[in-house]
């Protein structure tokens, strides 16, 4: 229970009739009483220090958060591997770019290789969030915190919209046999659905981003666009290039969010902005992969695609992200 007044954290202890539900027995414990319950002398204590109940509970939810973002990534993994399988099997047309499956259809191939871009993106970025969890927790340092904040919204929110855009991708690869039950493929689009609402909506963690994610003046955020531009000059290539520029495009959408003294004007833009965001460090971590790889590699090549042709997504996602408020109104939504 975490107690409204004190926001105190206690521990409710199990009695022969089970964990106490009701709110004048868990107010009464918040303040050291004991009860009786069906003949049991039943106690509770306080966890932590006194008004320490919500730092307790938000620390629960940031791991849930990047818990449930590894979890929209899983689904996606799978249901990437199930359309893989299927596109190597299933033979259709005549194929524009040789073989005899669809996998030598253009459009397949195009798809399957955005749905593991993008699977490795949110993947990067979920790792990089449990590595500055890892390290906070380690030397206690404010830098390795802070980036963990920072991160914790983007592997939430983009982890998750990947599991839901990947395994829908996967239905599209199966075609027809994408709605029969025995493919399996329907289960995974099923199964990740939720992920987008549970443990703060995708919308949540866009306001928690443009909020109280810049509330140190986006000191983190242009940490880490300084961290980009660096990588960027050091590998010096044409998709380094392009990976500079988008760093560019957010340090200035970062910029403009912060300029804006009306909340109002940065919660019409803030999912367009983590969307933007997320596209920025998928293809700094893109980068890193294919400059680790070598430019002969399938790394380099996956990152090539990813780059030139899912990278550029950030231009219309900033545009959005800094158009203010909408003069969109209720009537206007209601109107033919």
């Amino acid at each position: 229970a975490c107690e409204s007044r004190t926001t105190d954290l206690t521990a409710l202890h199990r009695s022969a009739e089970g964990f106490l539900r009701t709110a004048a027995q868990i107010a009464a414990l918040s303040l050291g009483a004991y009860l009786v319950v069906g003949g049991q002398l039943t106690a509770g204590g306080m966890i932590g220090a006194p008004g320490g109940g919500m730092v307790a509970m938000f620390t629960m939810m940031n791991n849930a958060r990047l818990g449930v973002g590894i979890q929209g990534i899983g689904a996606a993994e799978g249901a990437y591997q199930a359309a893989l399988r299927f596109a190597q099997d299933r033979k259709q047309g005549r194929a524009a770019l040789g073989g005899d499956s669809i996998l030598g259809h253009p459009d397949v191939r195009r798809m399957m290789a955005e749905m593991k871009a993008d699977i490795f993106a949110a993947r990067a970025i979920s790792l990089a969030c449990a590595v500055a969890g890892d390290m906070a927790t380690a030397t206690g340092d404010s830098y390795w915190r802070d980036r963990a904040a920072l991160l914790t919204p983007l592997a939430k929110a983009f982890g998750t919209d990947v599991g839901v855009r990947v395994t829908n991708t996967a239905i599209q690869v199966h075609g027809g046999m994408g709605y029969i039950e025995e493919t399996g493929i329907a289960q995974f689009a099923r199964d990740v659905r939720v992920t987008a609402i549970y443990e703060g909506t995708n919308g949540i963690q866009s306001i928690d981003l443009v909020g109280r994610k810049l509330a140190d003046g986006g000191t983190q955020m242009f940490m880490l666009c300084d961290e980009i531009d660096a990588f960027c000059a050091e590998v010096s290539s044409r998709d380094a290039d392009a990976v500079a520029r988008a760093a560019q495009a957010l340090r200035g959408a970062t910029e403009w969010m912060l300029a804006q003294s009306d909340m109002t004007q940065r919660l019409w833009g803030s999912w367009p902005f983590l969307h933007g965001v997320a596209r920025v460090l998928g293809g700094y971590f893109h980068l890193r992969a294919a400059a680790q790889a070598g430019p002969d590699s399938a790394r380099a090549r996956l990152a090539g695609f990813y780059i030139s042709r899912m990278l550029p997504d950030y231009v219309g996602a900033f545009a959005h992200a800094t158009s203010g408020a909408s003069d969109i109104s209720p009537e206007d939504l209601q109107s033919a």
